[in-house]
């Protein structure tokens, strides 16, 4: 039993329950310590039969009477200490029932939120990867080289690769709208030309028949010179 008694204790590691279990055990201890008593002083009656245990404690010698009422005594002490360590032992075990399920209620909260960034960074690693994989107009861009783009601006030498792409595709912007108003000036001269052409065509239409009406009035005129000459 004592042995017994030593797993107990060394498997349980809370004070309320340790103390609870070694005054079990003295508790157990005293009681066969008492039974052993009460058989090693048996009382028995002209009959055989064993008497009540007022009475048998009455028959017995003053001396073993006051050391059986002083073993009961401390039963008694000790069961009324077991019975304030099992309370204080049950209220512990609630104690720590309430405690274990606010942990284990913390502990679903963290592995809850843990579980939604885990999610949250899946779904960003994910918008990263088509970030990445996007076909960007800017790659499409006929850049000019980027030696070439820094020996036109040197200033921009330090910058890094993302600024550096920005200031190309900026530069490449400025050129077409510079190419897009010589566009547009060249596009203003050729309407104009067209204009002037066709008013051009048209004084040579109206010349054309001013022509003929004069052809048509000096063919009388010449065919008289024609008959007098």
């Amino acid at each position: 039993m004592a042995a017994a008694s030593s797993s107990s204790t060394d498997i349980v590691t809370d004070p309320d329950l340790q103390a609870a279990l070694r005054a079990g055990a003295e508790t157990r201890d005293q009681c066969l310590a008492l039974l052993d008593f009460m058989d090693e002083h048996p009382v028995a009656a002209p009959d055989g039969a064993p008497p009540p245990p007022q009475q048998q404690q009455q028959q017995l010698p003053a001396d073993t009477h006051a050391e059986l009422e002083q073993r009961r005594k401390r039963l008694f002490a000790q069961l009324a200490q077991l019975r304030g360590l099992n309370r204080a032992a049950i209220l512990g075990v609630r104690q720590t029932k309430q405690a274990t399920a606010e942990a284990r209620s913390e502990v679903d909260r963290l592995h809850l939120q843990l579980q939604n960034l885990f999610y949250e960074q899946r779904h960003l690693g994910g918008e990263i990867e088509a970030c990445e994989s996007y076909n960007h107009k800017y790659l499409q861009l006929p850049l000019i080289p980027v030696e070439e783009f820094l020996e036109l601006h040197p200033e921009h030498r330090d910058l890094d690769e993302h600024a550096l792409t920005i200031a190309r595709i900026n530069h490449e912007h400025a050129e077409r709208q510079a190419l897009e108003e010589k566009r547009q000036g060249l596009l203003k001269r050729k309407q104009g030309l067209i204009a002037d052409n066709n008013r051009r065509r048209d004084d040579l239409a109206n010349l054309d028949k001013d022509l003929e009406k004069f052809i048509d009035a000096a063919t009388p005129i010449m065919k008289t010179f024609e008959k007098e000459y």
